[in-house]
């Protein structure tokens, strides 16, 4: 018998576009809160999601573990979470039904958790945990031991049902932690590393685990939901970083890492010192983490550089100056330009997160996208469409325009779910030709070929690529709400040949 039984609902096998990449990796926020629970002596056991079935495994978990609390307590460093994917919630709703079936206490926090509230509530959770939440779990899970019925609405940042037909109580915020190196590193010694160790390798011959520097992001990009940290940003001193760092790759055989901040880099004076660190405990290990474009100094580049970072993702969203002011996001196009030739100097990969679909986006905005992405040739893109989630001044904006379907059921879903200027398909259409163009750049031959160029001098993907270009065509045609017409160089490159 344990104390508690942590665990997640995100599942691998369940979302389409991540089985087919196959780059699991641990529960970090989740490992977080098993920490603490065992930093103050409480027995844990953890069951982990992410590669195993959550159905008929957590079930068996259960039954091994008899735990007296079981806390569905989402990784909120994955953004996959953060998208309260509805295959997702089923599961944690499964898991809610399971426990309680054997009259266990049900505790909940993550985005969705905090977003809905009153459903997972109605569902049978006991409490929802809110916002930052492993001080509350603990205050929580020692209340439940010396008292099962015990007073908890002197804890902070907990919601439970307030009786029948009425809103749930939501006790008062619980302040953000700031010195985040009081935290025990996440408790990676519940996981099974093994199995994720196969499953890279297996995939890309290589084994990557991930960790993070900071915790939440004080930009204020009106899409973004932030219904854990807020605002705030809070670092981790650069040495701890760099001797975690070190544990992976001395410990647990890291190759290479990913920092799940939500913004890594936002200090350059940290950044140096975190190089100086890494060289100092001899911790260097490739790594990618994601970042801002107007973050990307010479400077800062050349730190990253240092320190053994590989990759950037950044989130350039539009290569329109219109939408990014409509998003709120504080950058220039022009510095996604500078970003790219600093991180190239230092040998960085630069790929861009791009999102479609914003409220008054046209063609001609989609087209400076496609130009900007064509001019500074990124190394990877991930693209989505604009997608409104609670809390956010965007959802707000289209909220009214919102039916039955408020959340994609798995990141490859990538529906229009209100009212944009052209369909699901065409933005699914679009997202193909762009990603299939920037990889085919990867293969043999010059690395500043013209998309012409490229459908004419017998590149094997030249015919995919026309093929998929065509698509978005007639469907821009087929679903257009303006007069703009198609890219120039877009129709060139149709041409026949």
């Amino acid at each position: 018998m344990v104390d508690v039984l942590l665990t997640h609902s995100y599942h691998l096998l369940y979302d389409r576009k991540q089985a087919r990449k196959m780059q699991p990796y641990p529960p970090l926020g989740t490992l977080y809160a098993a920490a603490v629970l065992k930093q103050h002596g409480l027995s844990v056991a953890l069951f982990d999601s992410m590669l195993e079935d959550p159905e008929p495994e957590f079930q068996a978990q259960l039954k091994r573990h008899r735990p007296k609390v079981v806390a569905i307590y989402e990784d909120n460093f994955n953004f996959l979470s953060k998208m309260c994917l509805t295959r997702m919630r089923a599961a944690a709703f499964g898991m809610i039904r399971a426990a309680k079936s054997l009259g266990l206490t049900v505790v909940a926090n993550g985005s969705d958790a905090s977003d809905h509230c009153r459903e997972y509530l109605d569902r049978g959770a006991d409490f929802v945990l809110l916002g930052e939440a492993e001080e509350t779990l603990l205050e929580l899970v020692e209340a439940l031991m010396h008292c099962p019925r015990g007073e908890t609405s002197g804890i902070r940042g907990l919601a439970y049902a307030g009786g029948r037909n009425a809103n749930p109580v939501r006790t008062p915020f619980r302040p953000l932690m700031k010195y985040l190196d009081a935290l025990p590193f996440p408790a990676r010694e519940l996981i099974n590393v093994e199995k994720y160790r196969r499953a890279w390798n297996d995939a890309h011959g290589f084994f990557s685990l991930n960790l993070v520097a900071s915790r939440g992001c004080p930009y204020r990009c009106n899409w973004c939901a932030k219904p854990i940290y807020g605002d705030s940003f809070h670092a981790r001193s650069p040495e701890s970083v760099a001797l975690e760092m070190l544990e992976l790759r001395e410990k647990y055989g890291a190759d290479h890492l990913w920092f799940a901040d939500d913004l890594f880099g936002i200090n350059n004076r940290w950044v140096a010192e975190f190089a100086d660190q890494v060289e100092r405990h001899r911790a260097i290990v490739s790594f990618k983490m994601q970042s801002r474009a107007d973050l990307m100094t010479r400077e800062t580049a050349a730190a990253l550089a240092r320190s053994g970072c590989a990759e950037v993702w950044m989130g350039v969203e539009s290569g329109s100056q219109k939408i990014l002011d409509a998003m709120q996001k504080g950058l220039h196009v022009e510095q996604v330009c500078a970003a790219r030739q600093s991180l190239r100097e230092n040998g960085i990969r630069a790929c861009y997160f791009l999102q479609f679909g914003y409220p008054g986006e046209t063609w001609h905005d989609i087209e400076k996208t496609i130009r900007l992405v064509r001019e500074t040739r990124p190394d990877d893109l991930g693209i989505s469409v604009s997608y409104p989630l609670p809390g956010t001044r965007f959802y707000s904006q289209v909220r009214e325009q919102l039916g039955e379907k408020t959340n994609w059921v798995d990141s490859q879903d990538l529906s229009m779910m209100f009212k944009g200027a052209y369909s699901s398909d065409f933005y699914r259409a679009l997202h193909d030709a762009l990603h299939i163009e920037v990889e085919s750049w990867r293969g043999p031959g010059p690395w500043n070929f013209s998309l012409h160029d490229s459908c004419s001098a017998g590149s094997e993907s030249a015919p995919e690529i026309t093929s998929l270009w065509r698509r978005v065509e007639r469907l821009e045609q087929t679903c257009r709400n303006s007069d703009a017409t198609l890219l120039p160089v877009l129709t060139d490159a149709l041409a026949e040949g």
